[in-house]
């Protein structure tokens, strides 16, 4: 069995894959003394997670600490996490994985890579929202994938999403991201391709010609630059955002964000938690777990990033604009049973024949 402090060595080296090791504090104010059972085993907790950007993995350490519980983060885009986990099946580095989504756990528990367990707070939650056959992973936030723009900026905006790359007016107006090992860019693939995918997961030939009118008549993100700078610059007009990000885009470039409307709905993510299965600490994963989705720990965690949490519990003190916001769009009706099974088929086509 891999030693904690051999575990941790390991995880560091990730860095150099292109992981994201996070164990500084936050200036935040701590979560509730009442929000979590204490952590203290003497050994450090590698938590894995694509949740982490936007100050996030600090704040979880720090509140983590508060806790007792000693954890380090290691964060990966949610593809190349999901693969990392599977690969390390023989000898598992981490102990708790959160942040992915639906998809990408339902993978992990096809793959044997998690294990069952079921949280102190599961009557919080709405079972159907994780796992409800199993209780292998259960859910923490809620999020719409949406496509925004400034509305003090733009003076004609489409009055459907899909106008933007089927619209030559709208040539090169809006950003899209090509890096398909991430969470984000595949659910844009998912909610592009639903109206135009059979049961079989047969992609039609006018579902692909979308995709390609989607790349081709899109401006690429650029890597380290985040969309609403490319807004203040007058780079682009239109970009995809999760939109547990927009209010603080807002107050941190001066926008007035709105969403295109998406006739066909947009593809929401619920980002998930789980036990890695072979952890030498699968009790204090367990106790991680029942610590960081309480109502306590999801509700400060929403007042501080204003996030929309699935805990029906922790939704009282969610920002009421994020509230309308997420019950403003129409979810995108996605299969994500077929988009597990098909998602790396349609990424590899995209890349092949896309892509430039």
């Amino acid at each position: 069995m891999t030693t904690s402090k051999n575990r941790a060595l390991r995880a560091a080296g990730l860095l150099g894959a292109g992981a994201v090791l996070l164990a500084g504090c936050s200036s935040a104010a701590p979560a509730s003394e009442s929000s979590g059972a204490a952590g203290d085993s003497g050994e450090t907790l590698i938590v894995y997670t694509n949740s982490n950007s936007d100050g996030r993995g600090e704040w979880v350490t720090a509140q983590a600490a508060e806790a007792g519980f000693d954890i380090e983060i290691v964060g990966l885009g949610g593809a190349d996490l999901t693969n990392r986990i599977i690969a390390e099946q023989n000898n598992p580095v981490g102990d708790v994985v959160f942040g992915l989504n639906t998809m990408f756990f339902a993978t992990l528990k096809a793959e044997g890579a998690i294990e069952a367990y079921e949280p102190a707070w599961s009557g919080e939650v709405p079972q159907e929202a994780g796992d409800p056959v199993d209780g292998a992973y259960w859910p923490l936030v809620d999020q719409a994938i949406v496509m925004v723009y400034d509305e003090a900026a733009v003076d004609s905006p489409p009055a459907d999403m899909t106008e933007l790359w089927n619209d030559p007016a709208y040539a090169g107006t809006y950003e899209v991201n090509t890096a398909l090992g991430q969470a984000t860019p595949q659910l844009v693939i998912a909610g592009i391709l639903a109206p135009y995918v059979d049961e079989s997961g047969e992609v039609s030939d006018e579902g692909w010609a979308q995709v390609e009118a989607y790349f081709a008549n899109g401006s690429p993100a650029i890597e380290g630059t985040d969309l609403y700078a490319r807004f203040d610059r007058d780079e682009v007009d239109y970009g995809i955002t999760p939109s547990g990000g927009i209010i603080k885009r807002d107050a941190e470039y001066g926008t007035t964000t709105a969403i295109v409307p998406a006739a066909d709905g947009v593809p929401f993510v619920t980002e998930q938690i789980g036990v890695i299965a072979g952890t030498d600490q699968t009790e204090q994963a367990q106790a991680f777990i029942d610590w960081f989705g309480s109502a306590d720990v999801q509700g400060a965690f929403a007042e501080e990033f204003n996030s929309m949490p699935v805990n029906t519990v922790a939704q009282e003190r969610a920002n009421p604009e994020i509230v309308e916001l997420v019950e403003s769009v129409e979810r995108a009706d996605i299969d994500f049973a077929l988009l597990r099974e098909h998602m790396g088929s349609w990424v590899e086509r995209i890349e092949l024949e896309y892509l430039p």
